[in-house]
C-alpha cells in the first residue's frame, strides 16, 4: 500500500468528548492536528496528550462564532503545521429548553456555535483546500435533527448543518473537496450528561433507558464517532460526498 501523505486537520470542540476523541484518532491515523476549543488552556491539553502519545498537534483558543477569531486560527494553524485541508466541525453548545421557556439568547447561541461557526470555519478552510485540490469537511449533526423535545434551537441547528453539508459537496466537489456530515445518537459526553440532569436522571440510569431502546443494546462512545470521522477525512473516502451518516446503534426513523 502507498504511504499515506501527511495532512493538516483542524477540530473545533476538541477539548473533550468527541472533538478529543477525533483529534486523537486522526493523529493516530498521521494527521497533524489543530485542536481549536474556546478555552485555549484545555486545547492545549488536548494537543499535548497527542504529542505525548508521539502525535504532532497544536492547541488553539477561540470562539468559532468570532470570524476574526477563526481567521486567526486557521492561520496559525496553516503557519505552524502546514495548509489545513481537513475540517471537522465540532464545536457545540446546548441551551435546551420548552419553547415557552427558551429565551432568544439560548436560540442565538447554539445557532452562532453550531451553524455561524461551522460556515465561517469551512469558509476558512476552504481556501487551503482547493489550493491544494484535496479536502474533507466533515459537520457534526445529531439524531435530533429529527427533532427532540426541549430542543427546538439544537435540533434546528442540527438540522440546518445537513443541508449545509450537502451545499458544500455541490460547491466544493469539483475542487477534490467532500463534504459530509456525521449525526451521533446517544453518545456518552458532558452534554448528554447535562440532559440528563435537565430532565431529573441520574446519568447511569440515563444511560439504560437510551440503551434499551438501541438495537446494539448499548450507547455510543466518543470514539465510535471518532471512528467514523477517520475514514471520511481518510484518503479512500475520495467518492463519499453530501451524505449525512447516523451513528447511532441502529436505523432511525
Amino acid at each position: 500500500m502507498a504511504e499515506t501523505p501527511r495532512r493538516v486537520a483542524i477540530v473545533t470542540g476538541g477539548a473533550r468528548g468527541i472533538g478529543a476523541a477525533t483529534a486523537r484518532r486522526l493523529a493516530a491515523e498521521g494527521r497533524a492536528v489543530g485542536v481549536v476549543d474556546l478555552n485555549e488552556a484545555d486545547a492545549k491539553k488536548t494537543a499535548d496528550a497527542i504529542a505525548a502519545d508521539g502525535g504532532e498537534a497544536v492547541g488553539i483558543g477561540a470562539d468559532v462564532s468570532d470570524a476574526d477569531q477563526v481567521a486567526a486560527a486557521v492561520a496559525t494553524v496553516a503557519e505552524r503545521l502546514g495548509p489545513p485541508v481537513i475540517l471537522v466541525n465540532n464545536a457545540g453548545v446546548i441551551r435546551d429548553n420548552l419553547l415557552f421557556k427558551m429565551t432568544e439568547e439560548d436560540w442565538d447561541t447554539v445557532m452562532n456555535v453550531h451553524l455561524r461557526g461551522s460556515f465561517l470555519m469551512s469558509r476558512a478552510a476552504q481556501a487551503h483546500m482547493t489550493k491544494e485540490g484535496f479536502g474533507r469537511i466533515v459537520n457534526l449533526s445529531s439524531s435530533s435533527a429529527q427533532g427532540n423535545r426541549g430542543q427546538a434551537n439544537y435540533s434546528a441547528a442540527k438540522a440546518g448543518l445537513q443541508g449545509f453539508t450537502k451545499t458544500l459537496a455541490i460547491e466544493l466537489g469539483k475542487f477534490g473537496v467532500t463534504a459530509n456530515a456525521v449525526a451521533p445518537g446517544f453518545i456518552e459526553t458532558e452534554m448528554t450528561k447535562a440532559t440528563a440532569e435537565r430532565v431529573g436522571m441520574e446519568f447511569e440510569a440515563f444511560k439504560k433507558a437510551a440503551a434499551d431502546s438501541i438495537p446494539v443494546r448499548r450507547t455510543g462512545r466518543p470514539e465510535d464517532i471518532a471512528n467514523t470521522i477517520a475514514f471520511l477525512t481518510g484518503e479512500d473516502a475520495g467518492f463519499v460526498s453530501g451524505q449525512v451518516i447516523y451513528v447511532a446503534g441502529g436505523p432511525l426513523d
